[in-house]
């Protein structure tokens, strides 16, 4: 295929393209690593891929789509492109949840600690949204510059509480996502992600009407405060799972939705297979660039994705394009 036919297959078929991708790194995924799975004993590559490479690679594609939609979802919350649950708040109350299980009984099972994450994500974040409804719509910088402050406050109140009980290791853990301590056995709970993806998928169309505004959502008949719960519901459930299995990864749920909404704009639904696909991939590219960087050894994917989302979302800042979109 030539050049321009291949960029032109692209344009016409994002979906495609971004499914292709994914298999391609997927498989790559699969291979790369510290141990070989192509060695002469077919029982050791087996048990390899099973026990250790593909629950990595599961968790890491169901982190990334998961944290792609709740940012989309979480930007038609705030109706700001510059708003991420990991940067806005939601992701350092999680952690803050977790660390107040963590003192109050240390032996708690993880399900127990993805309650209190969300249970934590769900009054961050509700907090920021009633904060923000006193600055101007009209300007997103404001609103993205708060999300920054915002959660560096509630972050800082976790690593003081964490500083106090001698915690600090245990949140710098939470707070940087990384997936090389991922086994069988250890990822599975991410599987109740699946269960926000079809809420949201549900409640998709209204959550299209909602990001227009409370007079015009009310105007066209949706019951806004329902739909604006079931938004904090998602974004705090898919934060508090995240938190508890892997960590924080931050940008992923705001470059992904922002990039996606400038192709097929803000129609949620639409949106949602691109946006799940994107951040999958783009999770997914970073995990495998923390393991080969500094082959053997690894860099988090958390502090990969750091790096390469910082990037892409200055360059959404200095889009002039994007910005009047």
């Amino acid at each position: 295929m030539t050049g321009p036919r291949r960029r032109s297959f692209v344009v016409r078929n994002p979906l495609a393209a971004e499914l292709v991708l994914l298999l391609a790194l997927l498989a790559l995924s699969l291979g790369v690593g510290v141990g070989t799975v192509t060695s002469g004993d077919w029982a050791a590559n087996l048990d390899l891929l099973l026990t250790s490479r593909l629950p990595r690679t599961l968790a890491v594609i169901l982190t990334g789509s998961s944290l792609a939609i709740a940012g989309l979802v979480m930007q038609s919350l705030a109706r700001n492109r510059f708003v991420d649950p990991m940067t806005a708040g939601t992701g350092q109350s999680a952690a803050l949840g977790i660390l107040a299980v963590t003192i109050l009984a240390p032996s708690a099972s993880i399900l127990i600690k993805v309650l209190a994450a969300s249970a934590a994500a769900f009054a961050g974040t509700a907090l920021f949204l009633g904060l923000i409804r006193r600055l101007s719509p009209r300007d997103p910088y404001v609103v993205a510059l708060f999300a920054i402050v915002y959660g560096g406050i509630v972050g800082s109140l976790a690593a003081a509480i964490a500083w106090h009980y001698d915690l600090l290791q245990y949140l710098d853990i939470w707070m940087s996502g990384e997936f090389s301590g991922i086994m069988q056995g250890r990822y599975e709970v991410l599987w109740l992600i699946a269960v926000a993806l079809a809420v949201v998928w549900w409640v998709a169309d209204r959550l299209t009407i909602l990001s227009l505004g409370h007079a015009t959502a009310t105007g066209l008949g949706l019951n806004h405060r329902a739909t604006l719960q079931i938004g904090l519901v998602v974004v705090s459930a898919v934060s508090g799972l995240t938190v508890a299995t892997v960590g924080a990864l931050p940008f992923v749920g705001l470059v992904v939705p922002a990039a996606v909404s400038r192709i097929l704009g803000d129609d949620v639904r639409r949106a949602i297979p691109m946006v799940a696909l994107g951040g999958a991939l783009l999770v997914l590219m970073s995990d495998i660039a923390g393991r080969l960087v500094r082959y053997p050894y690894e860099i988090p994917a958390g502090t990969v994705m750091g790096v390469v989302g910082a990037a892409a979302f200055l360059g959404l800042i200095f889009n002039r394009s994007f910005r009047l979109a």
